[in-house]
């Protein structure tokens, strides 16, 4: 029986029409963002799956296309590590509005050494900050000319322990890559939160919403081949995890909601209900450090002149 929110309303498994909108879902190709594409293509929009690797991109598209009778979807290369290349990857496009960009292709480096992009970057908080900060203001005359527009940011709950390093935020003094990743998550984060704040000075209708996926493993998703393929020995490995925390297909809700449901609003943070670790989407109390205007103020003011970019007000 599907999970339904009846407080709210809003049941993850009968989603409500979008027909006629256009959605894009960075990194839509593998993990949650494929799931997040999945889902939203079962709501008849157009779906573009944003990714550097057409091959894994047209392995996704296949997929969501033999699951979603006539679904809608498309790949657009898109490399967020390389900002010089998405001016051209927004013209292609070819869109003439935008309901919603999904932020969630991410990068993490499990072991050292550090790495850095061709600008000199460190590699993920190039990937998963400055890539969707600079993209969204390539997007932004396309996100404006689309009347309650949103840009989801999907963070994680790895950013809840970390603090950025205003002074360091590349790592280059303190490189240790689970918390590199976690600030670079948080950097996201408190992008979006900031990026709403921005967008109602500005008096725009575009929404910002932090979402995050709790905890959401590969042992606990399900299989979508060739996209992956989950075998017997994983699931059950993956069993007693299931009382604790969920598969990546249900750490897609909350950043499908932001996107559809219309009580979802700019500067909320959605996750999962039980702990932030698995269950429904709902809304949850910003963390006190993602509430932080003064940090979010200045890590906008570094972005910007990282990127040239400004995502209110678009290239600079």
């Amino acid at each position: 029986m599907p999970f339904a929110d009846k407080a709210q309303g809003w049941d993850v498994h009968t989603l409500p029409s979008a027909e006629g909108k256009s959605f894009l879902v960075t990194g839509g190709n593998a993990g949650i963002g494929y799931f997040v594409a999945e889902q939203l293509a079962g709501t008849g929009a157009t779906v573009v799956l944003g990714s550097r690797d057409p091959a894994k991109a047209e392995a996704a598209t296949a997929s969501i296309r033999a699951r979603v009778p006539g679904a809608e979807v498309r790949h657009l290369r898109l490399d967020l590590a390389d900002p010089a290349l998405l001016k051209a990857s927004v013209a292609a496009l070819r869109l003439d509005r935008l309901d919603a960009v999904v932020h969630n292709a991410g990068v993490a480096l499990d072991h050292p050494p550090r790495r850095e992009t061709r600008d000199g970057h460190e590699l993920m908080f190039a990937t998963n900050h400055l890539g969707h900060f600079a993209l969204t203001g390539w997007l932004a005359p396309l996100l404006a000319a689309t009347p309650e527009s949103r840009i989801v940011i999907t963070g994680s709950f790895a950013a809840k322990s970390e603090r950025l390093d205003l002074d360091d935020l590349q790592s280059a003094h303190d490189y240790r890559p689970k918390r590199t990743y976690g600030r670079s998550k948080l950097a996201q984060m408190l992008f979006g939160v900031e990026l709403d704040r921005r967008l109602r000075a500005a008096g725009r209708t575009t929404l910002s919403v932090v979402v995050h996926p709790g905890g959401a493993l590969d042992s606990l998703t399900p299989s979508r081949p060739p996209v992956r393929v989950r075998t017997t020995a994983e699931r059950l490995r993956g069993l007693p995890l299931g009382l604790v925390v969920q598969g990546k297909e249900s750490g897609a809700w909350p950043a499908v909601r932001a996107v559809l449901d219309p009580d979802v609003r700019g500067g909320q943070l959605w996750g999962p209900r039980m702990f932030g670790l698995r269950g429904r989407p709902v809304t949850e109390p910003l963390w006190d450090h993602l509430a932080d205007a003064g940090t979010a103020a200045r890590l906008w003011t570094a972005s910007r002149a990282l990127t040239g970019v400004d995502p209110v007000l678009g290239p600079l």
